[in-house]
């Protein structure tokens, strides 16, 4: 189904050649808040203004006009990075980059069980990149609550890694609890430490 405005603003583009935001289709949405979450770092905004047809062209605000102001100041970075502004109204596919995995890959042993036991969640249902970090999987304003929980599972502090950085993390010396098989088909647990070395390739097994 075509959008009145969209088309209207595609024929319009065609008696000009340097387009502003004004020459684009915007739409306004406004979202239903709970005003009792008043102590979280990602807080809702009511207000969503995005260009028709632009997926990756939005502004977020407590207000209609704050939207917009978001929504302007995105687009003036974008024009302002030299970037080629598409033709109004015309649909735009998004390109999307990923973050790399390379490291990220080598300590999926041990993320599975850290998302499950400090995040509370399933590792292979993530998104998780070489630059993810605690941030990006609550939305509480500090980390203090995920350091203490790395603490009592793991015994280290990494309160000192700001950034939250997963693989930084990972790249701590981790003691974890190891289930064993004893005798009589009876479980044990054994207390060990496993130390990553950075940058190595390959693994060591036990014989």
């Amino acid at each position: 189904m075509v959008d009145l405005k969209a088309f209207s603003k595609y024929i319009l583009s065609f008696f000009k050649t340097d387009w502003t935001l004004g020459d684009y289709p915007i739409r306004f949405r406004h979202f239903r808040v709970d005003e009792s979450v008043t102590r979280r770092r990602l807080m809702p905004v009511p207000w969503m203004a995005r260009v028709i047809n632009w997926p990756l062209m939005f502004g977020h605000g407590q207000t209609q006009e704050e939207a917009y102001a978001d929504l302007k100041r995105r687009f003036e970075e974008y024009k302002g990075g030299g970037k080629t502004l598409p033709r109004p109204g015309t649909r735009v596919r998004p390109e999307i980059e990923f973050a790399p995995t390379v490291e990220i890959e080598q300590y999926e042993h041990l993320a599975g069980e850290f998302f499950e036991k400090v995040l509370a969640m399933n590792y292979g249902e993530c998104l998780v990149t070489d630059k993810s970090s605690l941030w990006d999987f609550h939305g509480e304003e500090t980390n203090e609550e995920y350091h203490r929980k790395i603490a009592e599972v793991y015994g280290i502090d990494v309160s000192d890694i700001e950034s939250g950085n997963l693989v930084q993390i990972f790249k701590r010396p981790i003691s974890c609890n190891v289930k064993l098989l004893g005798k009589g088909g009876r479980e044990g647990s054994l207390r060990r430490v496993i130390v990553i070395v950075v940058g190595a390739v390959g693994s060591v097994g036990n014989a």
